[in-house]
């Protein structure tokens, strides 16, 4: 399919509310100003979500303001133990008085509540993440500093509107951040080693429709010594002008096309746990994953509200293809991919 890239800098919306260019984007080029959005309040979502790994553990971290709710949440996943901990405790009717960042370059994300506190903050070469929170598991507390740099030059910027006015999506993801740093939880300690350890930032502002299921996949490391990952997704919006499919190799970005997940089972019977399969019609990623951990929720509040989520932690095997025909072959790479159906 032919995509259309993004090459210049300028306003996302027009003056009714409506993304000026759909398509995609290597850097953060689009502005995102929240008082151009012409839709309510209640609609606009905006979040912040750093999730750090390595072979050992996982640290998922959100700060979202979703207009008439808020959500911060702390995910632990421990893949040597295959046990993982998700606290995401809600504010009602935050209406952007979280103070969300207008752009991944600059400014802070901060968010907390009696026994719990998070922040994100931007600095001029790294970023840092924080995180407190007591009885996590049990009574035990959990403590979370991580520094990430080497952040690359190119990540997928992707601008989706909605068949609706008003409505879009516009989104960056950054893949293979160096991460160091610790957390604890109650006495054990887990330690992140930036030679081994990489973190993506899934950072989101829009204004969506209430009912639609996504479909991501992401996972960052090295390929024979060299920072390696990609992105992967579809489900909601428009993406005629440009599907969010991306690799990443050594700090440049090299875009796919199309990319199918291949779950096992049906819709409301899928076996998660099982082999799944990726497929693009380019030829350009061809992949098995084979799950670990499956770190599932649903939640819901008087039939109105509802995320049902399944995001499954696992390993890649197989072939993706740079732009430049070079082939990039991984074995037990680890990342994830998950189905989640909102109600929003």
């Amino acid at each position: 399919m032919e995509q259309h890239e993004i090459t210049a800098a300028g306003p996302l919306l027009d003056e009714q509310g409506n993304l000026r260019e759909a398509g995609y984007a290597k850097k953060l080029l689009p502005i995102y100003d929240r008082n151009q959005i012409k839709a309510s309040g209640l609609r606009i979502k905006e979040w912040d979500y750093y999730l750090v790994m390595n072979g050992q553990f996982g640290l998922a971290l959100t700060i979202a303001d979703n207009g008439y709710m808020g959500l911060d949440s702390i995910s632990f996943l421990d893949f040597w133990e295959n046990t993982q901990i998700t606290k995401s405790p809600m504010r009602l009717m935050p209406m952007g008085s979280t103070g969300m960042p207008s752009s991944t370059l600059e400014g802070d994300s901060a968010s907390g509540r009696k026994g719990y506190s998070l922040l994100f903050r931007r600095e001029e070469d790294r970023r840092l993440l924080y995180a407190h929170m007591e009885n996590f598991r049990g009574r035990e507390a959990l403590d979370a500093y991580i520094e990430l740099t080497d952040e690359p030059e190119e990540s997928m910027v992707i601008c989706t509107p909605f068949d609706k006015p008003g409505h879009f999506y516009f989104n960056q993801k950054i893949n293979c951040l160096r991460a160091k740093g610790k957390v604890t939880v109650g006495e054990d300690e887990y330690m992140l080693d930036p030679a081994d350890s990489f973190a993506v930032l899934d950072w989101g502002r829009g204004v969506w429709t209430y009912h639609n299921t996504w479909y991501w996949a992401s996972a960052s490391g090295l390929a024979e010594g060299v920072p390696f990952g990609f992105n992967l997704g579809y489900g909601f919006g428009d993406t005629s002008a440009a599907t969010e499919n991306m690799l990443f190799y050594n700090g440049k970005a090299h875009k796919l096309s199309k990319v199918r997940f291949k779950i096992p089972g049906r819709r409301r019977r899928r076996r998660y746990m099982d082999q799944w399969e990726f497929t693009s019609d380019d030829g350009r990623f061809e992949m098995r994953f084979d799950p670990i951990l499956d770190r599932s929720a649903c939640a819901s509040a008087a039939g109105i509200v509802k995320s049902d989520q399944h995001q499954i932690f696992g390993k890649f095997t197989g072939l993706a293809i740079l732009d430049d025909g070079t082939e990039i072959f991984v074995k037990d790479f680890l990342g994830f991919a998950e189905e989640v159906e909102n109600k929003w």
